[in-house]
């Protein structure tokens, strides 16, 4: 007779539930068993004693085909200690690079060392195409190396107790941050950043796109580290994301002590000069250029993205303020260099020209006959001059917009601008433009009628020189010495006197801006942000990033760079 349909149900229910409990009761009898496991081994001491001073040390040579005995350090060798590393390449299974366990350590007698000698047998293939998960991974450290001081971890109480939060009343700060691969099979590559783009905040490094700055390194992870800008301690700041080899900072592990966790670090501090090792062979070198901005100075920039592409554009613009100049107190400066064919020019303009003008102005004769005469063209052609010739990029080039100001003992402004190329600079002194450059690309009239006076005008329907739309620039020296037509002598605006009755501004913005906007709107812009934006301390920068969302919004192609300065805010407090 067979069973009712209820009760087949019923057994089966049974049966069910009896299996569930069955596959509770061993993980848990599991995970115990496991537990003491780890900890009986965690309990054994380790047979081996690893000295202090090595445990900073990467535990791969960073020449791999180098099988004799060498020291491992990053930043010196020590004497009397070696490393000896022999790799295995005949596995070359495709699903077996990533390494987790394989890597093993043992002993090694071959070389006479003051400390232990490991020679680290690598079972996995190291070929150069990896997938995502697919980092190699070094043996495990049980112990890491206290941070250096210098570089202290967020968060903690004596971070707080020394002040770490820094806010001046009259001033602002802009930090410039240059990242370069100095070691490593990505050598070479850079990557550039400043504290007041957040849109382009945080840079990630990492083994894939779409990191900012992709290192094809099989140690480095798909995402590796970033970093990123405090506004509240003013420092930039490395974070490890859970690297499966580490992150390292001047040779001091900054990663999780569990490595291959995937927890994320504490932030680290960054300074000028600071080495970043991702793994054991990639090495980054830090380039920190800070400047404080005054109040009343607004500074944004953006790389912008390709139509078509999508992507963004590498960013060769680079802006400078230094108010007051240094040593020349009356004096400030402001200007932007955009680069072309990269932006090495631009970067030794931009620390070589404030340099030349300070320099000059610092001469007490000068000073007080450019006080005297209200006039700085000559300070700023010598200026120019000596810029160019102590540059040597012979294929790239930047434009140059620089802005002098100065006031006198009545704390009247006066400002004079000079420049190369088609960034500009528009000043609105109570409700009257002020063009203060001239363009000097090869379509303009005052350009062509400029060449056509050297004796080999330009033909009709020539917009190009050598394949460039300009014709004064910084650098390019070969096509200098190719064609004669091609010049750095600065066009040099009449000074503009600003009384303390007058109310006044200046906008100074590369070519990205005037591309889609004229100097009419970038005006209308800055007096309509200044009235929605009244008594608000950061008014300035709301301007700035106004005009520059302006030329955003209408998708210019190019790199974009905005500096506001108003002078009435400025002369509050000269």
């Amino acid at each position: 007779m067979a069973a009712p349909p209820l009760a087949l149900l019923a057994a089966a229910i049974a049966a069910l539930v009896i299996l569930v409990f069955v596959v509770f009761a061993f993980r848990r009898w599991w995970r115990r068993r496991r537990r003491r496991a780890l900890e009986a081994a965690a309990a054994v001491p380790a047979p081996v004693a690893v000295q202090n001073e090595n445990l900073n040390r990467p535990l791969l040579s960073e020449n791999r085909d180098d099988h004799s005995c060498q020291s491992s350090s990053f930043l010196e060798s020590t004497a009397g200690e070696s490393s000896k590393i022999q790799t295995n390449r005949s596995n070359t299974t495709p699903r077996s690079h990533a390494i987790t366990d394989s890597g093993r350590i043992y002993p090694a007698e071959s070389c006479p060392t003051q400390g232990e000698t490991h020679v680290i047998i690598v079972e996995n293939d190291t070929s150069e195409e990896f997938q995502l998960g697919s980092t190699l991974k070094r043996t495990t450290l049980s112990n890491w190396a206290t941070p250096d001081k210098r570089h202290k971890r967020r968060g903690s109480g004596e971070d707080n107790r020394n002040g770490s939060s820094i806010f001046l009343k009259d001033y602002t700060y802009q930090s410039n941050l240059d990242l370069e691969v100095i070691a490593g099979p990505s050598h070479g590559i850079s990557c550039s950043r400043k504290s007041t783009s957040s849109s382009m905040l945080p840079i990630t490094l990492g083994r894939v796109p779409p990191n900012d700055l992709v290192l094809k390194d099989s140690e480095v992870s798909g995402k590796h580290a970033r970093i990123n800008w405090n506004a509240r301690t003013l420092k930039w700041e490395l974070v490890d994301m859970g690297s499966l080899n580490g992150t390292f900072l001047n040779s001091q592990a900054i990663h999780h002590p569990d490595v291959g966790s995937r927890h994320w670090s504490e932030p680290a501090e960054l300074a000028h000069g600071d080495i970043i090792t991702l793994g054991t062979s990639s090495k980054l070198s830090i380039s920190l250029q800070n400047q404080r901005v005054p109040a009343g100075v607004g500074m944004a920039s953006d790389p912008m993205v390709a139509r078509r592409s999508g992507k963004k554009l590498p960013m060769e613009d680079i802006s400078f303020c230094q108010c007051p100049l240094q040593d020349v107190e009356q004096f400030g400066l402001f200007g932007i260099f955009d680069g072309h064919g990269g932006d090495g020019a631009a970067k030794a303009v931009s620390k070589i020209l404030p340099e030349n003008v300070a320099n000059i102005l610092s001469h007490p004769e000068t000073k007080e006959r450019v006080l005297s005469s209200s006039d700085a063209s000559d300070v700023l052609r010598y200026a120019f001059t000596l810029t160019e010739a102590a540059i040597d990029h012979q294929y790239e080039g930047c434009t140059a917009t620089a802005l002098l100001i100065w006031f006198d003992q009545n704390k009247d402004y006066f400002a004079q601008c000079a420049n190369l190329g088609d960034s500009a600079c528009v000043m609105s002194i109570n409700g009257k433009m002020i063009d203060m450059t001239e363009d000097h690309r090869v379509a303009s009239t005052t350009e062509r009628a400029r060449i056509a006076r050297t004796g080999k005008p330009l033909k009709d329907g020539e917009v190009r020189l050598s394949g460039l739309n300009l014709a004064r620039m910084f650098g390019d020296k070969f096509l200098k010495e190719q064609d004669s037509r091609f010049s750095s002598e600065p066009y040099v605006s009449e000074a503009i006197h600003i009384t303390k009755s007058c109310t006044g501004f200046a906008v100074i913005a590369s070519d990205g801006l005037w591309d889609v906007i004229s100097t009419k709107r970038a005006v209308q812009l800055v007096v309509e942000g200044n009235e929605r934006n009244t008594g608000d301390n950061t008014s300035a920068d709301k301007v700035a990033n106004r005009v520059l969302s302006e030329a955003r919004n209408l998708r210019t192609k190019d790199n974009t760079s905005v500096i506001f300065v108003d002078f009435d805010i400025l002369r509050t407090d000269p």
